[in-house]
């Protein structure tokens, strides 16, 4: 079963969500799916991977940024000057009034006091560590293909950043050039010691970590997982090391059904959860 909310949060702006059950029960256990950088909710997997959790007793909350660039059109980059002016804190921010709907009983099918797993795809997986960091009622993360720095970027290409106002980033799928303002600059330069520091959030994760990633990924080398997984608190955390496949798992938009590589990936971050979400209280 498939409902679709629309969430306001603080800034005046909406997340646009969706979310997946079997049946009109109370559910205690929740899964949030953050998606990343030119990524969205309907994108390929997104809709799979909620039905598959769905499927085996969690309540599924997958959901759009409000800048990702997603409007109207679940399925289209239509709103690219909302896309310019995103930010990693807003991100953060977002996914934490995402939580705090659900400890305010937003949802009529999840309790307040749900165990909350987070699932974060690439630039999401950043933000799901950032976010469950700082958090004591997020019970356990994973996070699939994710990066270990959020700048990324050379020396030169952000002189050429500032110079020109805005950075080019070329979406191989759409063919659209969409444009990346300097306050994401900005952010990176000014919160890199704390609310943007990936390696002080593993080593403050204090939480069941689950990393996944294709030795074969082009956008975001293994060798950040390797990263990732060096911070972390080894007797809290499993690396899953996915042979012969890329960024999202051989997963395609539009979705063209899913393949064994990716089933792997599924398998053990269920089994993650299934483990690592169980019956205890928050603080």
């Amino acid at each position: 079963m498939v409902k679709n909310y629309s969430l306001n949060i603080s800034d005046g702006e909406k997340l646009q969500i969706s979310t997946f059950k079997i049946n009109d029960s109370k559910f205690d256990k929740a899964l949030i799916f953050v998606h990343g950088f030119k990524g969205f909710k309907d994108w390929g997997f997104g809709p799979y991977i909620g039905n598959y959790f769905s499927e085996k007793g969690y309540f599924v909350i997958t959901f759009n940024f409000s800048h990702n660039g997603i409007g109207e059109n679940p399925l289209e980059f239509t709103e690219l000057e909302k896309f310019s002016k995103n930010t990693f804190s807003r991100e953060i921010r977002e996914l934490n009034e995402l939580i705090d709907a659900i400890r305010n009983g937003f949802f009529e099918n999840l309790s307040k006091e749900a165990q909350i797993g987070l699932c974060g795809h690439s630039r999401g997986g950043a933000i799901s560590i950032l976010t469950a960091a700082k958090r004591n009622d997020i019970f356990s993360v994973a996070v699939w293909a994710s990066i270990s720095k959020l700048d990324r970027y050379s020396k030169r290409q952000k002189e050429e950043w500032r110079k020109k106002g805005f950075f080019e980033v070329i979406n191989m799928r759409t063919k659209q050039i969409m444009k990346l303002d300097v306050a994401l600059l900005d952010d990176i330069e000014n919160n890199s010691d704390d609310l943007l520091n990936i390696e002080k959030a593993v080593k403050n994760l204090n939480k069941p970590f689950f990393i996944a990633h294709g030795d074969q990924d082009l956008a975001v080398p293994v060798e950040e997982a390797e990263q990732i997984y060096e911070w972390s608190d080894k007797s809290k955390t499993d690396f899953l090391k996915i042979i012969g496949t890329g960024h999202t798992f051989d997963i395609v938009h539009p979705f063209a059904g899913t393949n064994h590589k990716f089933e792997k990936v599924l398998e053990g971050t269920l089994n993650f959860f299934n483990n690592n979400l169980v019956e205890k209280k928050w603080n």
